[in-house]
């Protein structure tokens, strides 16, 4: 086997290796961080994280005017 053609193994064995270690410590993560109230809806945390970045349509400034909000919705 020529220098070349072995450099281009190696590399595609590390880019395997690293897709694999990748995915293993995605897997660790999902194991370990499990959320007491179960898993969430992709879509949920999507639609979630959308408002997040949308400018707030009311404003609270005590509990009477949230109960009045709420009253009129």
């Amino acid at each position: 086997m020529t220098t070349q053609v072995l450099v281009k193994k190696l590399n595609k064995e590390i880019a395997h290796l690293h897709r694999e270690v990748g995915q293993l410590k995605s897997f660790a993560i999902g194991m370990i961080a499990q959320d007491e109230e179960g898993t969430y809806r992709p879509a949920f945390v999507r639609e979630i994280m959308r408002a997040l970045e949308e400018e707030p349509r009311h404003t609270f400034r005590d509990k009477r005017s949230f109960l009045k909000q709420i009253e009129e919705a």
